[in-house]
């Protein structure tokens, strides 16, 4: 069984991730990803999500979230802190939210109140 890393609840998601730019606190920028990205967990701390891309740890992406009915995208930087190969030439990376307001947990809060209701999310997320 592997560790538990995460600092809050999980929430299931099924939804696609474009990312244009990757880039490190030292200016350096690596180019738009080749394989489609796929996001599987929103939480109050972060994301996780799956790719063929073989992703640096340690580099940030700037990221949008419409996160079930609220109208306004949660915009943040994500950091990708962790990688694990998984079946089908794929890997599943976590991240972290980057300099998030705490009162925007408040948001994460709702998606997961209604998420709980519906049994079912959809969120989507852009670049």
């Amino acid at each position: 069984m592997s560790e538990e890393h995460r600092r809050s609840r999980r929430i299931k998601a099924n939804l696609d991730l474009k990312v244009s730019n990757l880039f490190k606190q030292d200016n350096i920028n690596v180019g738009p990803l080749s394989s489609p990205i796929t996001v599987v967990d929103v939480s109050k701390h972060g994301i996780g999500f799956r790719s063929k891309d073989i992703i640096p740890l340690d580099y940030y992406f700037n990221a949008a979230l419409h996160l079930g009915e609220i109208k306004d995208p949660l915009f943040c930087v994500v950091k990708i802190i962790r990688c694990s190969p998984v079946e089908n030439g794929e890997y599943i990376y976590g991240c972290e939210f980057i300099g998030m307001a705490s009162i925007l947990n408040y948001i994460v809060d709702d998606y997961e109140k209604e998420v709980d209701e519906k049994k079912e999310g959809t969120a989507k997320v852009s670049i």
